[in-house]
């Protein structure tokens, strides 16, 4: 049987309400202390539905993107100047706490990481779960994919459209990176029930292409993510024609302004492709 790994855990908590003392825990710090150069690991939930129910005004945005940069400090030990806590601390005041370190024994990391999140942070799934329609079911397959790839904390995630074309712009881009002079970003597009995000999508690219040109002096590589046309249409009949030829309006839309249309069946090449270009 193989060894254990001796480790310790804290527990990463967002609190709303100092006074009332009310947490969720939203996050998980893993250390192996056996070896004193190991970069400690750490991960975010990826259901935020507890901290929706506990403060529907939460900055998830910002919770998200908090994980990316704790990964990336814990990564460079000579950018680590101050303690975790502080870091948590200056961005969220008091409303994110760490725990004290509590041992445990893992038979791997990324095992015992996905057990503490498991034990400690996801809700409890019922026997019968809702299935992840259009533009979300998209986006988490997009995120997936780019995790699978270890990129995902390297990329740019809700791009402000509003930084590239004029203030009060209200989209948010999903994510993106920029290799060299150019900047590929992905946006999950369903056209599932309709077209509007498409043509919304397709009225902004020229917009966002000259701000980049402008304001980064790069060109813009923009994807809109898809489900396949089958998952749309199904089975041959009259509505399904009509739904093969909406999809067809949404992507020749999409297309007509240079926008690459993937589906998710080509998530996992995009990925492959972002994982070279950014050396990971």
């Amino acid at each position: 049987m193989p060894s254990r790994i001796p480790c310790e855990f804290s527990l990463i908590r967002y609190v709303p309400d100092v006074v009332k003392g009310e947490f969720v825990n939203i996050g998980v710090l893993l250390r192996d202390v056996s070896n004193g150069s190991a970069t400690p690991a750490v991960r975010f939930t990826r259901d935020w539905s507890r901290v929706r129910c506990m403060d529907a005004g939460a900055d998830l945005a910002l919770l998200e993107s908090l994980e990316a940069e704790l990964i990336a400090r814990l990564a460079d030990p000579a950018s680590l100047t101050k303690p975790i806590l502080d870091v948590l601390t200056e961005t969220f005041s008091n409303s994110l706490q760490i725990t004290e370190p509590r041992a445990t024994m893992a038979e791997s990391i990324a095992a015992e990481l996905d057990l503490l999140m498991q034990l400690y942070v996801e809700a409890i799934k019922v026997k019968r779960e809702t299935r992840r329609t259009g533009r979300a079911a998209i986006a988490a397959r997009m995120r997936t994919e780019f995790e699978r790839a270890g990129v995902w904390p390297l990329m740019r995630k809700r791009i402000a459209a509003s930084t590239y074309t004029m203030p009060g712009d209200p989209m948010k881009l999903d994510c993106g990176y920029r290799p060299n002079g150019v900047i590929r970003i992905f946006h999950a597009v369903s056209l599932e029930a309709d077209t509007e995000a498409a043509k919304v999508l397709a009225w902004s690219a020229p917009r966002l292409r000259e701000g980049i040109r402008r304001m980064e002096s790069a060109d813009l590589d923009l994807a809109a993510v898809v489900e396949p046309l089958r998952t749309v249409a199904g089975e041959p009949s009259e509505l399904a024609t009509e739904d093969a030829e909406r999809y067809q309006f949404g992507v020749s839309t999409m297309e007509a302004q240079q926008i690459r249309v993937l589906t998710t069946a080509d998530l996992a090449r995009a990925a492959e492709t972002a994982r070279r270009e950014l050396r990971v």
